[in-house]
């Protein structure tokens, strides 16, 4: 949760799927688009816009009234809770994806800024899997980081795997990633040069996990992380979680059933999108047998 932005979080009435998310991969399981930001498949204009006289498309519907309400509700109960309170953790994460994001797969369309630098992520580890990190340095003309400590080296390709714009979903996107590598030495990963697939793979799994607890925070969190009465309680609020959300995308990768190392590179950006939409669906199910317990 140190990664959320100052923010109040979105209001009520705001579109399920924000106007500036570019979505390639928003077409239903039958592969027609939803229409629900008046773009096509590829994030143009879709039939209801004139693009000849530069008309904007359509606005997209605001969310349902009162739609973060509960989830907010219940996330404040389980911060006061300290973090004991699992079935508020529960209900406040799998009313956050049913009710506030309307659906697993919306909640993944959110996630644009964040799966776009996922992508970097699989890309960037692939490369130096294959060609060896002094390789991948020079290809990105940063030499002058080579033979540094892992996590230097990966803390000077931030700019490369989430470019800087000054939005609060960019401003996600970095800050899961810096806390990625925050997470390196526990994660036994030392050797930059000798990353193996599962390596890769839990890499990618911290980002994930990372970015969606961000979003979470900022969006139904942001009030409630001050509320527990000691440095204890918020950071077991914060350590739950953090699990919790950590065993949904790692189920979710696990579920996606491709080796990050052999994705070709049309397959990656199917596979992000797959992994966060399948996240969320896993985090819904699990809030509610959370709730049900």
């Amino acid at each position: 949760m140190g990664t959320s932005s100052s923010f109040d979080g979105p209001t009520n009435d705001r579109p399920l799927v924000p106007t500036f998310i570019d979505d390639s991969d928003r077409s239903d399981a039958d592969g027609n688009d939803d229409g629900a930001d008046g773009q096509d498949g590829d994030g143009n204009a879709g039939d209801g816009a004139d693009q000849g006289d530069g008309a904007a498309p359509p606005l997209p519907p605001p969310g349902p009234a009162g739609r973060f309400s509960t989830p907010r509700s219940a996330f404040t109960t389980f911060a006061k809770s300290g973090g004991t309170d699992r079935k508020s953790l529960g209900r406040a994460v799998s009313g956050y994806v049913r009710s506030s994001m309307g659906s697993p797969r919306r909640a993944a369309q959110r996630m644009g800024t964040a799966r776009a630098s996922g992508a970097n992520v699989v890309r960037l580890l692939q490369s130096v899997q294959a060609n060896g990190i002094a390789q991948t340095l020079r290809e990105l003309n940063l030499t002058a980081l080579a033979g540094r400590p892992i996590e230097e080296v990966f803390a000077g390709l931030a700019d490369y795997v989430c470019p800087e714009d000054g939005s609060i979903d960019q401003g996600i996107a970095r800050n899961a990633f810096l806390e990625t590598i925050a997470d390196l030495a526990d994660a036994g990963i030392t050797d930059i040069d000798g990353l193996t697939p599962e390596q890769m793979t839990t890499v990618f799994e911290l980002y994930v996990a990372h970015t969606i607890e961000a979003r979470i925070c900022n969006d139904i969190g942001t009030k409630a992380v001050a509320l527990p009465a000691n440095p204890a309680a918020a950071q077991n609020v914060e350590d739950m979680l953090h699990d919790f959300i950590q065993r949904g995308v790692s189920d979710a990768v696990s579920r996606a059933g491709s080796n990050i190392q052999a994705l070709s590179p049309t397959e990656i950006n199917g596979f992000v999108t797959s992994v966060y939409e399948d996240a969320y669906q896993i985090l819904q199910a699990m809030g509610d047998a959370e709730v049900a317990r």
